[in-house]
């Protein structure tokens, strides 16, 4: 239990690491919040896409790796060296902020299923997108073993809870992330987290 608990915390904070970014995504997501447009297709897209996404990089590899049992330091290696790319990024960016938040300033939505068409062409046009959930959470699920849908499991809560707090908490929300600082402050905790799980990993292959 212990174990899978370990699995599941490590694949939670993983997942809101990748997700939580000033982007085209959650701007749209924090702009319809503010507007209460569509916010419960906005955010269940988004999630959804996600939960799929990350389950087709938990099985995907985690095939791989079974089929050639040789592949998870490979595969612990690229996913370890991804992530420190990742944080020294963010770290970059906490050193040398830019003056953007988060706006939820544009143009409405107009209609539900524009709202929907919009989030569907932000999330899955998105090539980032895939090499987040796909191959990174993937890479990094397979080097839990069994545990690895598990750890996936932990990756999708983090996406639901995340979309979930920036659709229906944008309200409350909208003014924090509008400040360069609080990035800052989010940045500075994603680059530790990432450096230390791709430390881990590298060391670990």
């Amino acid at each position: 239990m212990n174990h899978a608990l370990t699995a599941a915390a490590a694949g939670f904070g993983t997942g809101l690491s990748l997700i939580v970014a000033i982007g085209a995504q959650n701007a749209f997501v924090l702009r319809q919040g503010v507007r209460r447009d569509a916010v419960l297709a906005v955010v269940g897209i988004c999630a959804l896409s996600d939960a799929v996404l990350i389950a087709l990089g938990v099985g995907g590899i985690g095939a791989v790796v079974v089929a050639w049992p040789g592949a998870v330091r490979a595969v612990g290696l690229v996913g370890g060296v991804f992530l420190l790319c990742y944080g020294v990024l963010a770290a970059r960016r906490v050193l040398r902020p830019g003056a953007a938040g988060l706006s939820a300033e544009g143009e409405a939505a107009g209609s539900r299923r524009r709202a929907v068409l919009t989030c569907l062409a932000m999330t899955w046009l998105n090539p980032h997108v895939y090499l987040d959930t796909v191959f990174l959470l993937g890479s990094l699920a397979a080097d839990r073993g069994a545990l690895r849908w598990t750890f996936g499991l932990g990756a999708v809560l983090a996406s639901l809870c995340w979309f979930a707090a920036l659709g229906f908490g944008a309200r409350l929300l909208g003014r924090f992330l509008a400040r360069p600082a609080a990035w800052r402050v989010l940045d500075g905790l994603v680059a530790v987290t990432m450096l230390a799980l791709g430390a881990a990993l590298v060391a670990g292959s």
